[in-house]
């Protein structure tokens, strides 16, 4: 028996088959087989980060068996998926701390683009928690965050937090978009997410297109250091719509 078969359409993200069998006369059968699924609805694209060169090689000595600690990575995380067209908009924020010893010029080197895991690279800001803040200019639409602190050692930094709010002084509509402080040492609300190493791959968080004019960062330290070290932070997002039409 001879069975030919040929495509005679697509739909949905399925091909779909006629199939002709001869020896029993005419008999039309349908069938499908799975095609490559559709691009991603709505003009989504992948935020597209540049990772920098490894700061070591091997896997750290103390991997944590608890729950409460991501896998060590061996490869790029997932990208996060968001509005195509958006910038890193940290570039051009104004920049502030709560460690009042550190300077603008030492701050701007969080977003200066450099991501090596050179000394050069990383800034230091005091020992307990301690937090860096960006300031928009306007209210964005933030859609991810890259946070590198010290990719030179598979360390673990401790409290890491995110939160956005539309005033200075985190008082008015404060959200918290990522926080691993499992003890509540910065003071805002024991956190779910879990700690993960320090790698190239730094830390992506999906913002999901969150409105907010200020964005802080909170860390307290490391399993290496008691210091919270920071080499780079990539925020990308787009100016609201009400922003963009009052020129703000």
């Amino acid at each position: 028996m001879k069975i030919s078969c040929s495509v005679f359409g697509e739909r949905r993200g399925r091909v779909y088959l006629t199939l002709a069998l001869p020896l029993f006369g005419l008999s039309l059968v349908s069938c499908s087989v799975a095609a490559d699924p559709p691009a991603p609805a709505g003009g989504l694209a992948p935020v597209t980060i540049n990772f920098p060169q490894p700061g070591f090689k091997g896997t750290p000595k103390d991997i944590p068996t608890n729950s409460f600690t991501e896998p060590y990575p061996d490869k790029p995380p997932k990208p996060v998926m968001a509005p195509a067209g958006l910038k890193n908009i940290a570039s051009g924020a104004k920049l502030s701390s709560s460690d009042k010893n550190a300077t603008a010029d030492t701050l701007a080197k969080i977003v200066d683009g450099d991501k090596d895991a050179s000394e050069q690279s990383i800034i230091y800001l005091r020992k307990g928690p301690q937090w860096v803040q960006m300031d928009f200019g306007s209210v964005q639409e933030i859609y991810a965050a890259v946070i590198w602190h010290a990719h030179n050692a598979g360390k673990i930094y401790r409290a890491v937090a995110v939160q956005v709010a539309d005033d200075p002084d985190f008082i008015e509509n404060v959200r918290t978009i990522f926080n691993n402080d499992q003890n509540n040492v910065a003071g805002l609300g024991v956190g779910t997410d879990r700690e993960y190493f320090e790698t190239q791959y730094g830390k992506q968080i999906d913002c999901k297109g969150v409105k907010a004019r200020y964005m802080r960062f909170y860390s307290k330290g490391s399993t290496e250091s008691a210091l919270n070290e920071y080499t780079e932070i990539e925020v990308y997002g787009r100016p609201t719509q009400l922003s963009s039409a009052s020129g703000k």
